[in-house]
């Protein structure tokens, strides 16, 4: 009875424990359906909020592109209305990269003309549909002469507020290509651009789905896609009519998507496109199918069930922030896009405004001091001032004219190294000629160094070398306030092999400094740091691009630390060959100098000269004081070479060096910091020179032969060989000709003028031998050029025409020209503006030294 008591109540409980679990898994499932049901409502949602934010990224990304086009539009429209013809200026732009094709129509005629020279006519465009970009009118889409989709834009060119022409410019779609993202839902989505007005699709981005051969306009989008419902296809019209953005569900190919039509701007353009649901609902559709299989175990497994249970929420929240990383991504990218575009147009206008400002004011100084000489020709002194000053902007016009040059040269990969032997010593003393009067001016203290540099004579390109050296200097210069220092060192360091010099340059700066949201882009085109200590210096922001790209072209590298308020730090490392050299003691050997005194109280003095005469057979001693100097003297008996470091060359320090030498044959050597650092009357007695620190071998080398009676006084012979000379010149323009006249006059030469090439062949065919030292040939002349007439003179039947110098001497200032110059049989080139003293070498060096 009890076992059947018992049985019953077994079964009763099996029963209320069947029902309870039943019950649970009645409340699970109920529970599970209803998060799964709100889960994938929620994440189909956040799916649709994200497909609206990269479409409103792409729409402002697109928005910024043609806002920038018609910012251009407008500048060009005011560029060409200041250039008096404006179809003439369009003509000579040539091609342009903002635009696929320029035209201007003058006012009142139906025909204009292209930037490609061929003939415009503006009723071929539809401006019916009344679209605008940045408020100018715009095309309808069509198919521009190259097979690409493109539209035009339309500005009025006014002069005085009078219309004189309009100005249409042609874009095609393939610009907005490169600014939007290569492909969103795993590259599932499909994407086009839409011209409103005819419907037609002009665009379909990289990586955006396969494209059907149909899908060449909306109604074959339609056509499809099997997008047949009225309802639909009035919403979508109407959505077009009121440019509104559109979006609806519809089964594209069998499978759920979600359709879109994106107004962009006023509505002129639309994103058109579709994103499949199941792309959209990936993570809900694993939800679901997690959720099914806890509805099939069995009680057993309920502990397991929860444990997968807790298992699938960690899943979606890796998935929820997997989608959400996938999303700022997206939105990073297109965020950069727009970034990309502004500052792009922000750093044209910058620079724009820059360049106005910096060449207006050098400018504005030569017309004000050139009417001021006119005021003041009878007062010498005044007229030399301003003439002075004059000089001086003229120079910083065109340097600034030659940055302009030298980035747009190197932006278009045209630039080149010419690899020559040079000295290292001539780089450094060309930067202190320049920089050390600089820095004198401000008040600065402008210091040099050499340390452990091996090889003076490397194989590099000097031009390029000297312009990083000019640009880095006087940049500290320009940025350090009056009262500073600046250091140039050029430090040996261990190289790759023992053919090649690792030469590092620094300079340093003790001025105003950068700060760190300026270093990282320091670089760049166009950049200037702006503050109220800073904005006083002119410039174009291209001098650091320039020197970035100059040292990137020789192999090198270039580092920056800098702090505000405590200066700057630049370094550039280059690897440079080493030409074969002779013994390094030879000249020793010859002078016949075995013995060396360096009377110097920096320690470093003895140690760099003692650094670089090692292996020349010189004994080098050195001396911290005259006391010791002396008893050294007094030991040996007497130096082949005295060197003495003194702060200040007066009277009193010479006679104390001279009482340190044998007699006056023996070379005295006074080192200075700076040439400047001495009594304006102090007389050096014979045999002794004064050296400038820091200096290289051949320096040391050449005071030496000087004070000996060696070498020649070449200063002074070069200096006069212009001197009775006679010169023909080809020059076409006046006031150049006119120049060129007075400053060989003041020479002591003289020169006959003809206007172009042509005639320089004539004059030349019926000179006498021995008439012109020299021909001087200006380039770009009518009838012919410089180039053709050098050629002509050569093929002449003359003895002498293979022989006579010829001089290219045009304001083609590249590489390149030089090369072009050399080929069509010149001698030499020398740019313009000219320098008397590049001509004096030219000359001295194919007619002075050619006859001899």
């Amino acid at each position: 009875m009890k076992t059947t008591e018992n049985a019953v109540r077994d079964r009763k409980g099996f029963a209320r424990l069947t029902l309870v679990i039943v019950l649970i898994f009645a409340v699970m499932g109920a529970s599970i359906w209803a998060v799964s049901k709100k889960t994938s409502d929620d994440m189909a949602d956040a799916a649709i909020l994200n497909l609206n934010e990269n479409l409103n990224l792409m729409e402002s990304t697109v928005e910024a592109i043609q806002d920038s086009e018609a910012q251009f539009q407008r500048l060009l429209a005011t560029e060409l209305a200041a250039a008096g013809d404006p179809a003439a200026a369009v003509e000579r732009l040539g091609k342009s990269d903002a635009a696929a094709l320029i035209s201007v129509v003058p006012q009142g005629a139906d025909v204009g003309v292209s930037n490609d020279g061929a003939p415009f006519d503006p009723a071929s465009l539809d401006f019916s549909g009344g679209g605008a970009i940045g408020g100018l009118p715009v095309s309808q889409a069509y198919v521009n002469a190259e097979g690409s989709w493109a539209y035009t834009v339309k500005c009025p060119i006014e002069r005085d507020g009078v219309p004189i022409a309009e100005l249409y410019t042609e874009y095609t779609f393939d610009a907005i290509d490169q600014s939007l993202p290569q492909g969103f839902y795993g590259q599932r989505a499909v994407l086009y651009l839409m011209d409103a007005a005819t419907e037609r699709f002009v665009l379909k981005p990289e990586g955006m789905g396969e494209r059907d051969a149909g899908h060449v306009n909306l109604e074959d989008f339609y056509r499809a896609n099997n997008i047949t419902d009225p309802a639909i296809l009035a919403m979508v019209e109407d959505g077009i009519a009121n440019r509104e953005n559109i979006m609806f569900a519809h089964k594209v190919k069998g499978t759920e998507a979600l359709c879109y039509l994106w107004s962009i701007g006023d509505g002129t353009t639309y994103l058109v496109g579709y994103v499949p649901m199941e792309a959209i609902q990936r993570e809900a559709q694993a939800v679901n199918v997690a959720l099914v299989m806890v509805a099939s175990i069995t009680i057993a497994a309920f502990c397991l069930c929860v444990i997968l249970y807790g298992f699938n929420r960690r899943k979606q929240a890796r998935a929820q922030r997997a989608r959400e990383e996938e999303r700022a991504l997206h939105a990073e990218q297109l965020a950069q896009a727009l970034r990309a575009a502004e500052v792009a147009n922000e750093s044209k206008s910058a620079f724009l405004a820059n360049m106005s400002h910096d060449i207006r004011t050098p400018m504005n100084a030569v017309l004000g001091f050139t009417t001021i000489i006119e005021k003041e020709a009878d007062n010498p002194a005044k007229v030399r001032d301003c003439a002075g000053k004059i000089m001086a902007s003229g120079r910083h016009l065109l340097d600034l004219i030659n940055d302009v040059l030298d980035i747009s040269k190197i932006e278009s990969g045209k630039a080149s190294l010419t690899l020559a032997e040079f000295d290292l010593g001539d780089s450094l003393a060309a930067a202190e000629s320049i920089i050390a009067p600089m820095a004198r001016d401000k008040g600065q203290t402008f210091c040099a160094e050499i340390r452990s540099v091996r090889h003076e004579r490397l194989i590099g390109d000097e031009t390029h070398l000297n312009q990083i050296l000019l640009n880095l200097l006087s940049n500290a210069v320009k940025y350090t306030p009056e009262g500073g220092r600046i250091w140039l060192r050029f430090i040996g360091l261990p190289a790759h092999s023992n053919a090649l010099e690792h030469l590092r340059i620094e300079v340093e700066d003790d001025g105003y400094g950068m700060t760190p949201e300026f270093l990282k882009t320091i670089f760049d085109s166009f950049t200037r740091a702006e503050n109220s200590t800073t904005n006083k210096v002119q410039g174009t922001g291209l001098g650091m691009s320039i020197t970035k790209s100059l040292v990137d072209l020789m192999g090198g590298t270039i580092e920056v630390e800098s702090e505000v308020g405590k200066g700057s730090l630049f370094r550039v490392d280059l690897e440079l060959r080493i030409p074969e050299e002779q013994a390094a003691g030879y000249f020793w050997e010859r002078a016949g100098i075995k013995g060396m005194l360096v009377a110097d109280a920096s320690p470093a003095a003895h140690g760099a000269i003692a650094e670089f005469m090692e292996g020349t057979g010189v004994e080098v001693d050195g001396a911290a004081s005259a006391d010791a100097a002396r008893k050294l003297v007094e030991a040996r008996g007497s130096y082949d070479v005295v060197l003495v470091g003194v702060p200040w060359l007066n009277d009193a320090a010479v006679r104390a060096a001279d009482d340190l030498r044998a007699s006056a044959e023996t070379p005295l050597l006074f080192m200075l910091e700076h040439t400047f650092d001495q009594d304006d009357d102090v007389v050096l007695p014979q045999g002794a020179a004064v050296l400038t620190k820091p200096f290289f071998p051949s320096m040391l080398k050449q005071k030496i032969e000087t004070v000996r009676g060696v070498g020649t006084d070449e200063d002074d012979d070069l200096a006069q060989v212009l001197s009775g000379k006679h010169f023909l010149a080809a020059e076409d323009n006046f006031l150049n000709a006119g120049i060129l006249t007075d400053l060989l006059e003041m020479e002591g030469a003289t020169v006959e003028i003809v206007e172009n090439g042509k005639l320089a062949v004539e004059r030349f065919e019926r000179c006498e031998p021995g008439e012109f030292d020299a021909i001087l040939m200006d380039v770009q002349m009518p009838v012919m050029n410089g180039h053709a007439a050098a050629q002509a003179i050569r093929a002449l039947a003359r003895a002498d025409a293979a022989t006579i110098p010829i001089f290219a001497m045009t304001a083609d200032a590249f590489v390149e020209d030089e090369k072009a110059a050399l080929a069509a049989g010149m001698n030499a080139h020398v740019a313009k503006p000219l320098e008397i003293d590049e001509l004096r070498r030219a000359v001295d060096r194919f007619v002075e030294k050619g006859r001899s």
